[in-house]
């Protein structure tokens, strides 16, 4: 969502301090300030009359200057459809992964890496994306991280074809899921493996989108399999789900990119 100029002015003239941003001396008028405060929350600060600031669960500076880098702000969960996989999960799609130690794994959308954690404990060395910085901080905070990790809607990066391995669990919102799915099949090294979290609709909807993106994943020898209903109540959500794994045959990234898909 955009933010207006003024808004980003005062959240530019904020001090910043840690897990606290404190909002300029000068008063502000009801309507800005409710604007302000409605960027601030949505971005993840909570008030905090104690500290008479806005406290993040991470460093503030990390959430904030994203909105003013790019004069937007996102309500993550509600536009991304993003949810934390739950440990067991994660196990599950790195046992599927088949990874081995050393091997480069990607992680699309690390969240608060709870699959990059497993993938690290498996021996796999993680290079990840992440677009929530809050989130991102997280991930830091608890993983090694030993590739790398960026601030970046993994959509918009420049396939590699460098990766053994990319497991993920991405956002399903508006069939989200598929998009990054493909996009993150142009990653692999031939003979690589991607295996993924995806909404249950992508085995049965017959809109041409989803059509076509089975026909791209049974020709790589797809399998999928249902996960137990409410694998991601703890992280708020009941949406049914699927593991779906496929490996890379030996394409060059042009061939991939010819794909009517």
């Amino acid at each position: 969502m955009r933010v207006e100029q003024n808004i980003l002015e005062i959240l530019e003239r904020s001090v910043v301090e840690g897990a606290l941003l404190r909002l300029p001396a000068t008063q502000l008028d009801r309507n800005t300030y409710q604007a302000v405060n409605k960027v601030i929350e949505a971005a993840g600060g909570k008030w905090s009359r104690k500290d008479r600031a806005h406290v993040f669960e991470g460093e503030a500076i990390e959430t904030i200057e994203p909105i003013l880098l790019t004069g937007e702000y996102t309500r993550t969960k509600q536009d991304f459809g993003q949810f934390d996989t739950p440990e067991e999960v994660a196990l599950d799609v790195v046992r599927r992964a088949q990874i081995e130690p050393g091997m480069h794994v990607l992680e699309p959308s690390a969240g608060i890496g709870n699959i990059v954690d497993a993938v690290e404990k498996a021996g796999g060395r993680v290079e990840a994306f992440e677009i929530d910085a809050k989130r991102l901080h997280a991930c830091k905070e608890r993983c090694i991280l030993a590739g790398g990790i960026r601030l970046s809607d993994f959509l918009t990066s420049k396939p590699e074809p460098i990766f053994d391995r990319v497991v993920m669990n991405p956002p399903f919102a508006r069939q989200a899921d598929i998009d990054h799915v493909l996009h993150a099949a142009r990653f692999l090294k031939p003979e690589g493996r991607l295996v993924s979290i995806m909404s249950a609709s992508v085995t049965f909807r017959t809109d041409a989108k989803t059509e076509a993106f089975r026909e791209f994943i049974n020709a790589r020898g797809a399998s999928h399999g249902h996960l137990p209903a409410g694998s991601f109540k703890e992280s708020g959500t009941m949406v049914n789900s699927v593991v779906v794994s496929f490996a890379c045959p030996s394409l060059t990234q042009q061939q991939f990119g010819s794909e009517n898909v």
